[in-house]
This record gives C-alpha cells, structure tokens and sequence, in this order.
C-alpha cells in the first residue's frame, strides 16, 4: 500500500509566508520563470519556490577516449534529480566534476532567493527551513534506496512511487503527479534508456500498477494507494 502525503503538508510549510512574499517583492528578490527556462543559480544562496515547481538536474563531466582516437573527449551526462514543489526550499552546491542546475518544470514558476543571513529576522522561519531540508533528506536517502533495486522495472516503480507520494494530488484514478515527465527524464534518473523505460511503463500498465491521467499524467490508482491525514 502506497501513502500519499496531503497537498497542505508539502506545498505551504512556511507559516510567515507572507511576510516572506512581501519582502522579497520590496527587494526585488521575487522572478517568475516559464517553463524549460533556465534558473539563474549560485551556490551560497537559498531559493523559495512560491509556485509552480522546479526541476533539479545533475551533469557530471565524463572523461572519453574515441576508438579512433588518442584525445580523450568530454562528454556531459546529464540526470533528472527530483522536484521542488511550491512553498519548498533549494539549494544549489556545485563541485567538480558535478554540477546542479534548476529550470522552472512548469509554465509561471516563481522563485525567491535569500541570503542565508536573511533569516536572522525570521528565526522561527529559519527553524521551518532546515525542518524542510531535513524532510528532504529523508526523500534523497529513499530515493537512493531505490536506485539500488537490481532490477530496472523495481527501480521504475519504486521512483514513480516516491514522486507521486510526495507530489501526488487526488483525481478520478487515485492519484496523479501534477506535472509531466518524460520518458527521457525517467531513464536519467534510474540509469535507464528512454528506450526501455517506455517498454516497462508498458508491463506496469498492464498489471495496473500505474495509469495515465488527463494529459499524460502518470497515476497511482486509489486501490493501491492510502491518503496520509
């Protein structure tokens, strides 16, 4: 049995969100990104999604050598690593050869960015911040135990599993992930093919372990999952 947290447990964690909104807009620290855009990020900065949601990608830089040549080549690897929904914060932390970049997932995605030392007016705001990035440690630490299934069908479900738990919002099959996701985007984060992940999508459907919703929406169904309160 799947357990699907609530809307207004994940999306609104900050109870001085106002306070924030207003700040940010009086300092011009407020910008609204359409979707694919990139989002100009440095490390040292805090970033608060206000909506919409953003999209985590890792790109590593991996070192070559052609068959036909003695050079080696750098290629660019790039992974899907997870969401940020709306009221969640991020951080981006950059070290050779890695590199974490964000783009906004959906079309008016808003962002703010603080200094850390920001916070020093808002201590119990702080305290709602690191409550949040340890909530998302815990997410990373299950994520990461999926990635170790052996087999590639098990990491499948157990990552579609994992969004849909944190991200998930009821409709007329179960519950569905708000946002699209490609099938590319899928392979990069369990260290699969396009190729394959479309052909296992097929084998979970047909067990009726997941669904499509509305427009290519991915789904738990009802019967399979049990709604968090």
């Amino acid at each position: 049995m799947y357990s699907v947290n609530t809307q207004s447990e994940t999306a609104r964690p900050f109870l001085t969100w106002q306070r924030i909104l207003d700040w940010a807009q009086e300092h011009y620290r407020c910008r609204t990104f359409a979707k694919d855009e990139k989002i100009p990020t440095r490390p040292g900065l805090l970033y608060l999604v206000q909506r919409g949601a953003v999209r985590l990608v890792g790109e590593a830089q991996v070192s070559a050598t052609p068959s036909n040549s003695r050079l080696p080549r750098i290629n660019s690897e790039e992974a899907f690593l997870g969401f940020v929904g709306a009221g969640q914060p991020f951080e981006i932390v950059s070290q050779s050869p890695f590199t974490l970049q964000s783009f906004a997932h959906v079309d008016q995605t808003a962002v703010i960015w603080l200094y850390w030392h920001d916070l020093d007016n808002w201590p119990h705001f702080r305290r709602e911040v690191l409550d949040a990035f340890r909530y998302q440690h815990q997410r990373k630490l299950l994520w990461l135990s999926t990635l170790g299934q052996r087999r590639t069908i098990d990491r499948l479900l157990g990552f579609l599993t994992l969004l849909i738990e944190e991200f998930g919002e009821p409709c007329d099959e179960g519950y569905c992930l708000p946002w699209a996701l490609t099938h590319a985007q899928i392979g990069s984060a369990i260290g699969s093919t396009r190729v394959t992940v479309t052909r296992l999508m097929g084998k979970l459907r047909q067990r009726g372990l997941i669904r499509s919703y509305g427009d290519n929406l991915l789904c738990i169904p009802a019967e399979s999952a049990v709604l968090q309160r």
